[in-house]
């Protein structure tokens, strides 16, 4: 049976005039807002009106006018192209390349199964599935019905967890990790989606505990390890402590984050967590603000993916 593997992710501008199309489309996602579409529609128009602008000039102004995510999508591709004999591509859910493309180039390759690799370590509505049911939904679209194979959460698994220290540890260098607070961050959620059955936050409490007996087990030992979440929009009930009022309320003044949801580097680790919250911290006169990179294109990544498709 041909395989085929299926990188899905949010996605990120790929330029300046993209920033509105990845709102609109986020902000039109049943899963993101779960209201009924009509509310949902007025809600998008609300949000996307307030926050346009401001995204736009966060683009120009410090990410050179484009997300990081794409680029570093199509290295780890390439890479992964060496490691194993089957067409993989890139599938983002918000802007281009939409799962169409590949979907499109597959049927006609003769593709019999996909494999869907979510970039995402932990489960989440709002992300696995959104993602999952977008390609379920383009497949039908297409008259195309491949098998498909989604791979398993793997928030836990032990070689995630020794790459996620590794990241943490090189963002530490020769520091004396006893000095820093590690902030273990999160992208947030309403209450509302986790009251409703999401296991996100249940897989992020677990991903975190595996950390910390990581740690232990090595003998790296920090000031103090805590789990908080990043990203809140809007006034209703956040999954907490979030990141900026610990910021802002300092127990302790050198930090490092580890960006705990994501696998790619994007604005929300780029951006908000290594220029605007790092604002914060110079302006509270923090000692040291480290923030670790995500595993991008990193060839402990591409053997960790290369893996899971061998396995199956």
């Amino acid at each position: 049976m041909k395989k085929a593997l299926l990188l899905l992710n949010m996605g990120g501008p790929n330029n300046v005039d993209e920033v509105e199309m990845f709102l609109r489309n986020m902000f039109s996602d049943k899963n993101i807002l779960t209201m009924n579409r009509y509310v949902r529609a007025l809600v998008r128009e609300i949000i996307v009106t307030k926050r346009l602008d401001d995204v736009k000039e966060n683009f120009v102004t410090h990410l050179g006018g484009k997300s990081p995510l794409p680029e570093l999508t199509n290295k780890l591709i390439e890479k992964l192209k060496k490691e194993l004999d089957m067409p993989i591509e890139a599938a983002m859910r918000y802007v281009p390349p939409f799962a169409t493309d590949a979907l499109k180039k597959f049927q006609e390759e003769g593709v019999e199964e996909l494999v869907l690799f979510p970039m995402y370590p932990q489960y989440s509505t709002t992300t696995t599935l959104s993602s999952v049911e977008d390609v379920e939904e383009r497949c039908e679209e297409l008259g195309y019905a491949p098998k498909i194979t989604v791979i398993d959460p793997y928030y836990d698994e032990y070689e995630y967890i020794k790459m996620s220290v590794e990241k943490i540890m090189e963002a530490l260098g020769e520091k004396n990790s006893e000095e820093y607070d590690l902030l273990l961050s999160a992208h947030g959620l309403p209450l509302s989606i986790i009251n409703a059955g999401d296991p996100y936050q249940n897989q992020v409490e677990g991903n975190v505990s595996a950390i910390r007996i990581y740690l232990h087990e090595r003998g790296v030992k920090f000031n103090n390890v805590k789990l908080v979440y990043q990203s809140k929009v809007g006034s209703s009930a956040w999954l907490e402590p979030n990141l900026v009022d610990v910021l802002r309320n300092p127990y302790h003044r050198k930090v490092l984050i580890y960006p705990l949801a994501f696998t790619i580097d994007n604005s929300e680790t780029v951006y908000e967590l290594d220029i605007e919250h790092r604002e914060i911290a110079e302006k509270i006169k923090y000692d040291d603000y480290r923030v670790a990179t995500c595993f991008n294109d990193s060839d402990d990544f591409v053997e960790f993916i290369a893996n899971k498709v061998r396995e199956l």
